[in-house]
């Protein structure tokens, strides 16, 4: 599956645009914090990591733009098999934005266009299950827990960590 060219969107207070090797570093700086990096984690290159997020032809990677800033990245990707069709969501924002509803914006925008645009009736999301913060941000957009998924992803201390598989509905999307 190859994603068409995608569009820059505009939430409230965010621009989500196609991701360009010249965000590598900000992007890096971001994903190198603390917080994180608890959760997308990434090997010993953590350029060479994002800029293989950009090079893959089965997702499309957005900066999510802020105060004039890169503030984070969020993809998608999207099963085709029309009898199991829909869309993935994947995020992380700069910690130094964190509270301001970066994250909900950014969700909630690309959200939109997945359904209004690209024809989606469902939508997932699969924060670690113990990422509250991300939890509560999803729900606001409408996303609801559907199951932990046990033993889900290694985290960096090399042991195993349970996630939780959030869907939301088209009719569900919360403007």
């Amino acid at each position: 599956m190859s994603l068409d060219p995608h569009p820059t969107l505009y939430g409230t207070a965010v621009t989500l645009r196609p991701a360009t090797e010249a965000d590598i570093p900000a992007l890096v700086a971001i994903r190198s914090t603390s917080e994180v990096y608890r959760w997308w984690r990434g090997g010993a290159d953590l350029a060479a990591e994002v800029a293989g997020d950009l090079d893959d032809p089965d997702t499309a990677v957005l900066a999510i733009v802020y105060d004039g800033r890169v503030a984070g990245q969020i993809q998608w990707s999207a099963e085709e098999e029309p009898d199991y069709r829909h869309a993935s969501i994947d995020v992380y924002v700069d910690p130094a934005v964190h509270g301001r509803g970066v994250g909900t914006d950014a969700v909630r925008t690309l959200a939109r266009h997945l359904v209004a645009d690209r024809g989606h009736h469902r939508l997932t999301i699969d924060p670690a299950a113990d990422n509250a913060a991300a939890i509560r941000c999803y729900g606001k957009v409408g996303f609801r827990p559907v199951g932990v998924m046990r033993r889900y992803e290694r985290g960096p201390d090399g042991t195993w960590h349970d996630g939780l598989l959030m869907d939301l509905l088209a009719e569900e999307l919360i403007d």
